[in-house]
């Protein structure tokens, strides 16, 4: 199963990066690391946890939102594509440059979508 997408805040990523340099060095030295072993302190993994937890919360948020942008930019392509179709005359000229610019709209959010993991 694919990794859950995760949004941290700058500030979360510091500490879970110093977090985890903690951890590490807790572990440095102590020989070999054996299953079941507990020799990081309790209260840095259930912090990172923690941190984890919200982050994952948080990317579940941002994807449904970039879903609904997605959502809405295809409705209004197909909309200004079918004005094309409809338009005579003068009208199609300005028909065919709202389809243009909502096809580039599409795209552009198609490009964000794909950074946030749709």
């Amino acid at each position: 199963m694919a990794e859950p997408y995760r949004s941290y805040t700058p500030a979360e990523k510091r500490e879970r990066r110093r977090l985890v340099a903690r951890g590490g060095w807790q572990t440095r030295g102590l020989g070999q690391y054996e299953a079941g072993d507990e020799r990081v302190d309790s209260r840095i993994t259930n912090r990172i946890d923690a941190i984890d937890k919200s982050a994952e919360e948080r990317g579940r948020r941002d994807q449904a939102a970039m879903q609904r942008r997605l959502d809405a930019a295809r409705s209004a392509e197909s909309d200004a594509r079918t004005g094309v179709r409809l338009a005579r005359g003068d009208d199609r000229k300005a028909a065919r440059q709202a389809a243009a610019e909502a096809e580039r709209r599409l795209r552009e959010v198609e490009r964000e979508a794909r950074r946030v993991g749709l």
